[in-house]
């Protein structure tokens, strides 16, 4: 609450770091509350696949617009990941199948497992 009413200028809340579902939809709230816009930050394995949810709750809860808001995207790392991350005329496609989206692959699982993955065996 201090920081909206000091006037940042956006909210980019990591949603691995924040508490969740409803933390998250809690911040958002609160950024409409005064006005701040929302732009999930999605820099890490598998944050793409996580925060295109967030910013469809954002749109359809919360805010109601798309004209001032983005969401963070990066190139890299989708593969491990059952339901990609999908980008189409710069806006995040809806996830084909139910759920949060960050399931991975059998092969990413078996792969990079700490310590008894085959990356870390060789």
């Amino acid at each position: 609450k201090q920081w909206y009413q000091r006037r940042v200028a956006i909210t980019a809340g990591d949603s691995c770091r924040t508490g969740g579902v409803s933390e998250v939809i809690a911040i958002m709230v609160l950024a409409r509350k005064f006005g701040v816009p929302v732009v999930p930050h999605a820099g890490g394995v598998g944050l793409c696949e996580l925060v295109r949810h967030y910013s469809m709750i954002d749109y359809v809860l919360v805010s109601g617009k798309i004209d001032d808001r983005m969401c963070e995207y990066a190139e890299h790392l989708h593969e491990h990941f059952t339901d990609q991350a999908e980008i189409k005329n710069a806006r995040y496609v809806l996830p084909y199948r139910p759920g949060f989206s960050c399931e991975m692959t059998e092969y990413a699982v078996d792969t990079f497992k700490f310590p008894d993955g085959t990356y870390w065996n060789n």
